[in-house]
């Protein structure tokens, strides 16, 4: 045998291995879950809470907690957390929106904190519809907001494109999780081998409500300019804010990440007459002379 032909054969043996492997592991390399037993109860300081389990079509449990606020409430936010560990600790982050007099519900994913299940992409749309489902029974459309945080981002799209939420929250948010992968491996097949594609530009062209882009400026896992190209996807109802110096994991340490939660939850939408503004005026290509 010629020994390019024995060095391309082991290079290829090689790459189907790698393949291979990240196809039947990339669960563990996504998701980084933190388990609870069944009998924990979640405690924190100041807020009232209740806690909800969902039993699925397909015998899975989504448990979920549910924070209120102290004021008449005025809707409720489904909250989509990260990839990692579980809603005792991300239910820390309610407050930003209980403030507001919203209330805010949180759940585990599938193998995350007391939830259930085998985990795949389209059981989790799957059990998150039927939250949302639940939630259209206590209250309508109009008093729902959808926030994805990283993760959750793409799964709050796809709920936005099958509703009509109030509104859609998207927290560093990637194009698609395809495009994310593809950073750390450029030279696998992920169109085949990704099992959780997570393609989040394709859903934003359904999704008919108002849509609020927080992305931080320093971002290295996720960055900046993938939601400036998000924002391209539905650019009438899509508005992008700007985290100055933010991180992926950092923009509740930033005052500004607060004054935009601030505006976009409390400032109602309002029609500006175009017609009054200079939105037709054109600036002159060309230096015009001055007269004598």
């Amino acid at each position: 045998m010629p020994y390019w032909l024995h060095t391309l054969i082991i290079i290829l043996v090689i790459y189907i291995a790698i393949s291979i492997a990240l196809y039947y592991l990339q669960d563990y390399m996504l998701f980084k879950p933190e388990k609870l037993p069944k009998d924990f109860e979640f405690h924190y300081e100041n807020q009232d809470i209740e806690e909800h389990n969902l039993e699925t079509r397909d015998g899975a449990v989504i448990n979920g907690i549910l924070f209120k606020p102290k004021g008449e409430s005025k809707g409720i936010v489904l909250y989509l957390k990260g990839n990692s560990k579980s809603i005792k600790g991300w239910g820390k982050f309610a407050v930003d929106f209980t403030r507001h007099n919203y209330n805010v519900l949180m759940v585990d994913y599938r193998g995350f904190g007391k939830s259930t299940g085998k985990r795949s992409q389209k059981a989790i749309k799957r059990d998150l519809q039927e939250v949302y489902n639940k939630i259209k029974e206590r209250t309508t459309e109009d008093r729902i907001i959808l926030y994805g945080r990283s993760l959750g981002s793409g799964f709050a799209t796809k709920l936005a494109s099958m509703n009509n939420p109030k509104m859609l929250i998207l927290d560093a948010p990637y194009y698609s999780l395809t495009k994310v992968t593809a950073r750390y491996a450029p030279f696998m097949p992920l169109s085949i081998l990704i099992k959780y594609p997570l393609p989040t530009y394709k859903w934003l062209k359904y999704v008919q409500c108002p849509i609020h882009i927080i992305h931080g400026t320093n971002d290295k896992l996720i960055p900046f300019k993938t939601s400036i190209k998000l924002s391209k996807v539905n650019p009438k109802l899509t508005k992008l804010h700007a985290v100055i110096g933010g991180g992926h994991k950092n923009l509740n340490n930033f005052e500004s990440y607060h004054k935009m939660i601030h505006e976009i939850l409390n400032i109602k939408p309002q029609d500006i007459d175009l017609s009054t503004t200079s939105i037709h005026v054109k600036h002159s290509s060309k230096p015009t002379k001055a007269k004598d």
